[in-house]
């Protein structure tokens, strides 16, 4: 039957259709239109507080060859870029560096900064290597950081050994930090769950060289706090100025580590700042849009993936009481593990690790593993026995610090 209603009157009707349309949408609030869901925040380890990783600081290679080695001129330069702690290396595999000592941590202190060591470290003599550390303790350093890279990839036991050594040298509560690799996914085989893990460092320090690495700012933060904030540490950026890096860049690195929320950022290295580029770290900084800056959803964990983050998730499993090995693979009895405990923690039954399942892993403890040479497993009330993973046996997809000194 045709409509036989007048047209002036049919689009009055219509736009007054329309007018209680928009009006009810309008009464809507905001959140209700748009569902988006809030992104997965991690639960973090707690760390001492105030330590010496807070703030902004600033790596020294080489004492003799950072402003002259003069402490009245690091001094000088450091209040003026806005710098409170020296991260000055203090060993070299089991070798300690003559620079660091207790006379120049009483020093460093008097024109009120805060003096850290650091140490190179291999993996082939893991006790000596922790000896080392514990001189560096001993001289009043105020924090230690591991820097331990492509050497030490597959060798989960001397990591072992060498996290457990150096913790009951330091003591529960001393600040240590690691600086390995930032782009996890390219080292499946590096024990970052063990130096990160239970009685490990407290603080992750990766080093994002963005321009050494190849890549963008913005790309840098975006790929590590991915593959890092599943391991539960605190990610205290540490950036470049060295290499040609601009101004502009230093300051937009400073931008993203506010943004993400970064406790503290550090430099590298003292030595090879440019004059020019000093002001930058102390440079106002403007807000970044809220859409940059956006933290990104930690990596997903799907079936036949392999590499430490998988032995992390696996520890936590473990330690939710979880019939699983930490081999390093994601296969079907880690799989039916995953199920089991999503279902236990009213989550989607997925068998894989998606950033809900990470936050709910995260908040479970990681069971302590002792890795040692062999092939058995064996589990006690104590902790679990294994083998090094055989995602330990994996090389490296690409050594992004190659050309990056230390």
């Amino acid at each position: 039957m045709p409509d036989r209603t007048p047209q002036p009157i049919a689009r009055a009707f219509a736009a007054l259709l329309a007018a209680v349309l928009v009006a009810a949408i309008l009464a809507v609030p905001a959140s209700a239109q748009l569902p988006v869901p809030l992104p997965v925040q991690l639960p973090t380890q707690p760390t001492p507080a105030g330590s010496a990783f807070d703030g902004n600081g600033m790596w020294i290679w080489e004492l003799s060859r950072s402003s002259g080695g003069s402490l009245d001129a690091i001094a000088a330069r450091a209040r003026a870029a806005g710098v409170t702690t020296l991260f000055i290396k203090s060993s070299d595999g089991s070798s300690t560096w003559r620079q660091f000592n207790s006379r120049l941590v009483r020093a460093v202190h008097a024109r009120g900064l805060k003096a850290c060591a650091w140490g190179y470290v291999y993996g082939n003599r893991p006790t000596s290597e922790a000896r080392a550390a514990r001189a560096a303790i001993r001289a009043g350093a105020d924090c230690f950081v591991i820097d331990a890279e492509s050497e030490y990839e597959g060798k989960y036991v001397s990591a072992g050994t060498y996290t457990r050594k150096l913790r009951a040298y330091a003591g529960p509560d001393y600040p240590i930090g690691l600086a390995g690799f930032p782009y996890v996914h390219y080292h499946p085989a590096f024990p970052y769950s063990v130096f990160l893990g239970p009685g490990g460092a407290q603080f992750n320090l990766p080093q994002m060289y963005w321009r050494a690495i190849g890549t963008s700012v913005d790309d840098v933060f975006a790929t590590t706090y991915t593959y890092n904030t599943p391991y539960g540490r605190p990610v205290y950026p540490l950036g470049q100025t060295y290499g040609g890096v601009s101004v502009r860049q230093i300051v937009r690195f400073r931008q993203f580590a506010q943004a993400y929320g970064a406790p503290g950022v550090s430099w590298w290295s003292w030595q090879s700042t440019p004059f020019s580029r000093w002001s930058a770290l102390a440079e106002e900084l403007a807000v970044l849009p809220a859409s940059r800056a956006v933290r990104p959803a930690p990596a997903t964990l799907t079936r036949g993936m392999r590499g430490d983050l998988v032995v992390w998730a696996q520890q936590h499993l473990i330690g939710a009481g979880q019939r699983v090995r930490p081999n390093g693979k994601l296969d079907s009895r880690t799989r039916a593990g995953i199920k089991l405990f999503q279902q236990a923690n009213g989550l989607p039954v997925t068998g894989a690790v998606d950033p809900v399942t990470w936050s709910a892993l995260l908040a479970q403890p990681a069971a302590k593993i002792r890795w040692r040479k062999g092939t058995a497993y064996a589990s006690s009330a104590s902790g679990t026995s294994a083998p090094p993973p055989v995602s330990a046996r994996m090389p490296a997809k690409l050594d992004e610090l190659r050309s990056a000194p230390h």
